[in-house]
């Protein structure tokens, strides 16, 4: 028996879902330091993108979607330097028409500005705008986990099986057999939608 599973066994509410992801330090500084060269680099698609407001007055939050994938930085201009970014991805497991409607989220900010409530605060601006529902990855890291509950807590959630490019729904809390499966998904809802809209409008499977 895994040790994740082992936890969920013991502990099955909430659940985690697989929590294996953590990318180096190192790699993630690496990354962020070849994203804000781009910016600053004149002709890259990464370079003058408008600057908003962000809460706290030393970050600026720029923008760019791109192949129907928004992408949020995260720049702390006190520092002049890129603190992260999140990234709505696609999800090339659903078909064309839960395609519209649905966005996995990924952030990576770095350690000194981790635990700033800034992923949440990027996730809470798209589900409030109501243009998408979120739906976890296969795997997470343990901050993106607790993430997910946190926001549980303030939207609507469910857990669903993605396969064969559909979506099923599982219920709002689920036994310990799914929690290792890599079809089990954790679901938001953003703001205006309803797991009965999301059946009409993406396929979401409600029913047996």
């Amino acid at each position: 028996m895994s040790a994740l599973l082992a936890a969920c066994l013991a502990r099955p509410r909430p659940l985690a879902l697989r929590i294996d992801v953590q990318l180096p330090p190192d790699e993630l500084e690496r990354e962020l330091d070849a994203l804000q060269a781009r910016m600053r680099r004149p002709g890259d698609p990464l370079h003058g993108l408008a600057g908003q407001s962000f809460g706290p007055p030393d970050l600026l939050l720029r923008q760019r979607e791109a192949d129907g994938e928004l992408y949020v930085y995260v720049e702390d201009i006190a520092r002049d330097r890129l603190a992260g970014y999140t990234v709505f991805n696609r999800l090339i497991e659903l078909d064309r028409r839960a395609d519209r409607h649905l966005r996995a989220p990924h952030s990576r900010f770095r350690a000194a500005y981790q635990r700033r409530g800034l992923a949440g605060a990027i996730y809470r601006r798209v589900l409030e705008a109501g243009r998408h529902c979120l739906l976890s990855g296969a795997r997470q890291s343990e901050g993106a986990h607790a993430l997910w509950q946190t926001l549980a807590r303030q939207y609507e959630s469910a857990y669903v099986d993605l396969r064969d490019k559909r979506l099923a729904y599982l219920g709002r809390e689920i036994g310990a057999a799914p929690c290792e499966a890599l079809q089990t998904r954790r679901l938001l809802l953003g703001r205006g939608w309803s797991l009965e809209a999301l059946g009409r409008r993406a396929g979401l499977r409600l029913g047996p």
